[in-house]
């Protein structure tokens, strides 16, 4: 079917979760770090490495280790792929800390797909490089980011 639902995370807590068949994982590390212990009954990964980083000028030369179109076209080929399948499947997206790549990718995944982002209030923090790339390479897809406003209005509602 498609993609349906996505989520982001921590590497600590993606690390920890039992793999199943019907989630995919992007997991996203640092260059400096090893790549995350995945739990292999995950069965689609992509794995990434980037700094959580935004280059002061876009026109200056890429530095190493900075997200780029290549690692843009990357993701985007892969959730697309995911969202051909025919059967139903969740993504999650992980970082090292789960607050700004794998926020921005998780927003990507969202729009481009139409499958709800859980905690999705929560990705005010979306590092805006990762998100202007891969909006680069979809014409006439937007990416709302939401407010941090959003968030504090959750965290203070009334529980049912």
């Amino acid at each position: 079917m498609t993609v349906s639902k996505v989520q982001y995370t921590s590497r600590k807590l993606a690390e920890q979760l039992r793999g199943s068949p019907y989630m995919a994982v992007i997991s996203i590390t640092d260059p400096t770090t090893p790549e995350a212990k995945l739990d292999p009954l995950f069965r689609h990964v992509l794995r990434l490495s980037f700094f959580d980083a935004v280059p002061a000028d876009e026109y200056m030369p890429a530095l190493p280790g900075l997200f780029d179109h290549r690692m843009a076209g990357q993701i985007s080929a892969f959730i697309e792929e995911l969202h051909a399948a025919p059967f139903e499947i969740s993504l999650m997206v992980h970082c090292e800390y789960g607050v700004s790549r794998s926020a921005a990718v998780a927003l990507f995944a969202e729009a481009l797909t139409g499958a709800p982002l859980d905690a999705r209030e929560f990705t005010y923090e979306a590092n805006q490089w990762v998100i202007d790339l891969l909006e680069a390479g979809h014409a006439g897809l937007s990416i709302d980011i939401p407010t941090p406003l959003l968030s504090r209005e959750r965290r203070h509602a009334q529980r049912a």
